[in-house]
């Protein structure tokens, strides 16, 4: 999985840390200071291609620090830990295995034995640094990649979910023409007068229409695990939506400007906004007046739904995958989808355009 860049806020913490590290030249010799500012630079600049290299160079420049705090905690020590705890942890968020992290840091305690049986509390302070400089952060950034890594694939798993929706709403549209289609031709074979070869030709365009429903209906068993597929389309209709939510409890009011026939796919996106709209309105704002309005004006149809914002205490959590799944879908029919706060209310709007007007 590809891993995040440097985010340009820690380039700026580990400027700002290095900055002051150079400003306390009075207290350290050439060579520490020299140490001081590369080691953090090195760790960030081989981050990308190698982060155990990195980690390494965090560790060993924790136990230099400690080797050259002496009996007090000077600024500059505190800048340069603070270098180092930003490249540990940005070396936590590349790293996919944690074993090579883990004999770095043995590596790192290990050193600080000979420290401690030659500079006597030097040892307590090195291991201090190690822990708090370079394993707490490395943890602290491998925990926020994980987490990433887990939105990511639940968003992927939203769309790809999305997908297998809308394959099952065109099948279901499909499979009812086709069936049609293979009707009139039964109906044109029986016809009395319809000569030899023209009756032939329907029975074959007839047999063909079938098999191909046949066919689709196979390709989207696949799709759904095994389920069996209609062969007619959804009968559900918006308004259905909206009465059921309003049997079940909700305050909704329903505006539609325009005609209400649409493209099949406009049809089902549509079916889909509003639907999960009404749902996250009842997750998170139990009670509250839902406002859906539909409008199609210049072949295009826009639906808006809105809600009152919902208190923290009152707000659900979530993954967001409901809408994850709803901009692949808007996105797969040429539109755009915007959702958040406006004002006071929670807005979702859906612009789908027809297929007519592209």
């Amino acid at each position: 999985m590809r891993r995040p860049p440097v985010p340009p806020w820690a380039l700026a913490g580990l400027v700002a840390m290095l900055a002051i590290v150079a400003l306390s030249y009075q207290q350290l010799s050439w060579w520490a200071l020299a140490g001081a500012l590369l080691a953090p630079v090195t760790a960030v600049a081989v981050l990308t291609a190698y982060p155990l290299v990195s980690l390494g160079v965090c560790v060993a420049a924790s136990m230099a620090t400690a080797l050259a705090m002496g009996d007090g905690v000077p600024v500059w020590s505190a800048a340069l830990s603070a270098a180092v705890f930003l490249a540990s942890f940005l070396a936590g968020r590349r790293m996919l295995r944690p074993a090579p992290a883990v004999v770095a840091f043995a590596a790192g305690a290990v050193l600080a034995v000979p420290l401690g049986l030659t500079l006597g509390d030097v040892w307590a302070t090195a291991l201090l640094l190690l822990g708090g400089a370079v394993v707490l952060p490395w943890m602290l950034g491998r925990s926020v990649q994980q987490q990433s890594d887990l939105v990511a694939i639940a968003a992927e798993r939203a769309r790809l979910r999305e997908r297998n929706l809308i394959a099952h709403d065109m099948h279901d549209t499909l499979g009812h023409e086709l069936g049609l289609l293979a009707l009139r031709a039964g109906a044109l074979e029986l016809a009395a007068d319809l000569d030899h070869r023209h009756r032939a030709a329907a029975a074959d365009l007839r047999a063909s229409a079938g098999l191909a429903t046949e066919r689709l209906a196979d390709i989207v068993t696949v799709l759904r695990d095994g389920d069996p597929v209609p062969l007619r389309p959804a009968s559900d209709r918006i308004e259905d939506v909206v009465d059921r939510a309003v049997r079940a409890g909700m305050a909704i009011s329903l505006e539609w400007n325009g005609p209400r026939r649409l493209p099949t796919m406009v049809d089902r996106a549509a079916h889909r906004i509003v639907q999960e709209a009404l749902t996250n309105a009842m997750k998170h704002a139990t009670g509250a007046q839902v406002r859906v309005h539909l409008a199609t004006r210049d072949a295009t149809t826009t639906v808006t739904v809105t809600n009152p914002m919902p208190s923290p205490a009152r707000r659900a959590t979530g993954a967001r995958s409901g809408l994850v799944g709803l901009r692949e879908r808007v996105r797969l029919v040429g539109g755009t989808l915007h959702a958040g706060p406006h004002g006071h209310v929670f807005q979702l709007v859906a612009t789908l355009p027809h297929p007519e007007a592209s």
